[in-house]
This record gives C-alpha cells, sequence and structure tokens, in this order.
C-alpha cells in the first residue's frame, strides 16, 4: 500500500454573519462545499499557501490574522490497477480577513464557485466535513487548536 500525505491550509472568512466558501468538484463530478485553500506546494509556508489559494479560489486578498489549528485525516483511497493509498491530510486552519479583490469563480482548478453564504445556512449545504470542522474551530477557539470529531477520541489533557 502506498503511503501519501497532503498537507494544505484553508481559510475561515466571517463577515456580516456570513462565510466564504467555494464548491469543490470531485473527480467523480460530485460537486460540494469546502472553505478556500488547498495544498501546500513543495517549500511553501503554510501561511503564503493560504493567501494564493483563496485568491485563486475565490479572487480574494486575504490577511490570515490567527491560526484557528490544526486537524488530520486518513483515509484508503483506491489506485490504479488495484493498488490503495494510505492517505493523510494535513489541514492547517486559519481564520481570514478579507482585505480586497472581488469576488470570482476559479477557472480550470479544483472548484468552480465561490460564495457568501449565511451562518445559519451552512449545515443544511452539501459540504466536506471541513466546513464542520473549521466553523467549530473559529467558533470555539480551542487552546489546543484541536476539534475532536465524534468517535475520535477526548484529546489529552493540557498540562
Amino acid at each position: 500500500m502506498n503511503r501519501e500525505l497532503r498537507v494544505a491550509a484553508y481559510a475561515v472568512c466571517v463577515r456580516n454573519e456570513r462565510v466564504l466558501l467555494a464548491r469543490w468538484v470531485a473527480p467523480d463530478g460530485a460537486k460540494r462545499w469546502t472553505l478556500p485553500g488547498g495544498g501546500m506546494d513543495h517549500g511553501e509556508d503554510p501561511y503564503d499557501t493560504v493567501i494564493r489559494e483563496v485568491e485563486e479560489e475565490t479572487g480574494y486578498a486575504v490577511e490570515p490574522v490567527r491560526l484557528l489549528g490544526v486537524d488530520s485525516i486518513t483515509r484508503r483511497y483506491p489506485r490504479r490497477l488495484g493498488a490503495f493509498a494510505d492517505f493523510q491530510g494535513l489541514r492547517v486552519v486559519y481564520e481570514g480577513e478579507i482585505t480586497g479583490g472581488e469576488l470570482r469563480h476559479e477557472t480550470s482548478g479544483s472548484t468552480d464557485l465561490a460564495a457568501w453564504h449565511p451562518l445559519d445556512a451552512v449545515p443544511h449545504l452539501d459540504h466536506v466535513e471541513l466546513v464542520d470542522t473549521g466553523m467549530e474551530l473559529w467558533r470555539t477557539r480551542p487552546a489546543t487548536g484541536r476539534v475532536v470529531p465524534p468517535g475520535r477520541g477526548a484529546p489529552a489533557p493540557e498540562r
């Protein structure tokens, strides 16, 4: 089994009781809302990654104003010729403040739309779990920078 690690950075941008989301297009064509952001390039700092990715996906200039936390997921994905990948995603989540630019949609990328959504509508959107994680980090601002999803166990006590 091939091991794969992807490090990415995302922004939770909230203003006027609305959150900025990008609509991700999965390889199978399914479309779901996600936080704007994406994969780090080799040698790139996560802070610079989130600035670049938010601009690419939404047209906005963003200033990361606070590190909200880090989330880690593992998945098993099928690959070519019947092989599987043991995948780990490490996601750095920032609170972002929009400082310029204009809303536009990404072309030729992994997302096809960007839009502001009312906070109370987010649970009803077809979205990836990263949205829930990011919103929980933004709401609760845990000292550990970690949200523990149901079934993962409690975090170790702080010292």
